[in-house]
């Protein structure tokens, strides 16, 4: 299936897309508004991205956009954040429409849009199901925890998917990979008709870098992955000292603030209330918090190693992210940190793709598809009126 992927990034959805799903999707055309991640997905993706502002792109009568299968991409999500919600007026809320041209020339018959939570409900996605209906799509919307996918991290994303000749409701939302262990017997049974058969319990901050050694350095390695990325920072003594002070899994600024008030940020001491995973700990045993584009800070959220008294790195943000290691990032420490954070988790985007290929297999003739018939059985199986479960601590 030809691919374009929007508003890119480094390519996060591509690499569940192609990388993962075993070359069943194939790049043709990406863009991006940011230099650094351009590089960073024609070095690991071949010159199909394109740099620059979307919509001068598509009001440029040369530019061309090549037919494809499909149309992936996650339009700019602060439009639509809790930390940006009194602005009613974000232009970033509608760059859903150039998204959906791109739909329109390249002649797609599936889209797959990504975005945060708050997208559902809002006008927006009203406006988007709209449009996909008059142009003989159908649609499924819901959000998606990528830690019920293999990601070592709860970070939440709301899907729009599209389909010109299927009904995306019957194979989405896919079928969790993973289950929260915390779950009890009962609550395990009620929602076992929406697990694979083979589902295996979290993956957890352990899984995922604990072979990694102390990190070296503050800047970007000249060695192998995943070494290469696994560099730390220089902090200040009194920030070593609030490390120390909070050496427990899962501590955060209010232990800081009980064991060691002197050391503690007179602006944490008047707010009394909310950020409890600011300069948090993480947990071996659990997954990590949702990574953001400023991992390396710990005050900005729970970012610090389970043990070692340092905020977590490069690599091991991108490894809670799922980025393989061999993944190339182009750009200055600060330009991948934003790459990394920005990112959809890659195997969060195979698990949507792996959906989106059993439609299309489906409109091949193929209706027999073990994975399609497997996901049907649950959804027999399971009322479509399962309330949403959330994992205490998740975030």
């Amino acid at each position: 299936m030809r691919l374009i992927d929007l508003f890119c990034g480094a390519g996060g959805l591509s690499v569940g897309f192609h990388w993962l799903s075993d070359g069943a999707f194939e790049p043709v055309w990406a863009n991006d508004f940011n230099e650094h991640a351009v590089a960073s997905y024609n070095a690991n993706f071949g010159a199909f991205c394109v740099h620059g502002d979307l919509v001068d792109i598509l009001q440029d009568e040369n530019s061309v956009i090549p037919q494809a299968d499909i149309v992936i991409g996650g339009p700019p999500c602060q439009g639509f954040s809790l930390l940006n919600k009194s602005r009613a007026d974000d232009p970033r809320k509608k760059l859903w429409i150039p998204f959906m041209d791109v739909v329109d020339r390249s002649g797609a018959e599936f889209f797959v849009m990504e975005n945060v939570p708050q997208l559902l409900g809002s006008l927006e996605h009203d406006e988007i199901q709209c449009w996909a209906s008059d142009r003989g799509f159908q649609t499924w919307s819901g959000t998606l925890l990528a830690a019920d996918y293999g990601v070592p991290q709860t970070r939440k994303r709301a899907f729009v998917v599209g389909a010109k000749k299927a009904d995306p409701s019957r194979f989405f939302p896919p079928l969790r990979s993973h289950y929260d262990p915390r779950l009890s017997p009962n609550q395990f049974a009620f929602f076992s008709g929406s697990y694979a058969m083979d589902a295996k319990p979290w993956m957890t901050v352990r899984s995922a870098i604990g072979d990694l050694p102390p990190p070296q350095g503050t800047e970007i390695r000249l060695e192998p992955p995943p070494l290469n990325l696994h560099f730390g920072r220089n902090p200040t003594p009194k920030s070593e000292a609030r490390y120390r002070a909070i050496p427990d899994e899962g501590m955060n600024r209010f232990d800081l603030q009980r064991v060691a008030p002197e050391l503690t940020p007179d602006c944490w001491i008047n707010k009394s209330s909310g950020g409890t995973d600011l300069f948090g700990r993480l947990w071996w045993d659990r997954p990590a918090f949702t990574i953001r584009t400023e991992f390396f800070k710990p005050e900005k959220g729970r970012y610090l190693h389970p043990r070692q008294h340092r905020p977590i790195t490069h690599r091991e943000a991108a490894r809670f992210q799922t980025f393989p290691d061999g993944f190339i990032f182009e750009g200055t420490k600060i330009e991948i940190a934003r790459q990394i954070g920005n990112a959809v988790p890659p195997l969060l985007a195979k698990a949507v793709a792996d959906r989106v290929y059993d439609m299309w297999l489906e409109g091949q003739g193929y209706s027999h598809h073990g994975r399609v018939s497997e996901l049907q059985e649950a959804r027999d199986y399971v009322s479509s009126e399962e309330p949403e479960y959330v994992a205490g601590g998740a975030g």
